[in-house]
């Protein structure tokens, strides 16, 4: 396999895994904002689970970036 099909691959990989977190954080995202606008305080373990999966976007994300600049060099 060509190096620009493995980076390809690759990022098509990250995308479809982001939107799978941004699914699962989609859950305590709307607690966070239900508490928010009740003006009560938000639960510990949506807060913790909100974090978690942001983090692993946010790392995600920064993969992708690095494999997209791979794959830019490559053209």
């Amino acid at each position: 396999m060509s190096e620009k099909s493995r980076l390809k691959k690759e990022i098509k990989l990250c995308m479809s895994t982001i939107k799978e977190i941004e699914r699962k954080r989609s859950r305590s995202q709307s607690a966070l904002v239900q508490a928010i606008l009740l003006q009560e305080q938000p639960d510990e373990t949506d807060v913790e689970w909100f974090n978690k999966y942001t983090g692993e976007i946010t790392a995600c994300r920064n993969h992708m970036i690095e494999l997209q600049k791979k794959l830019n060099s490559l053209k």
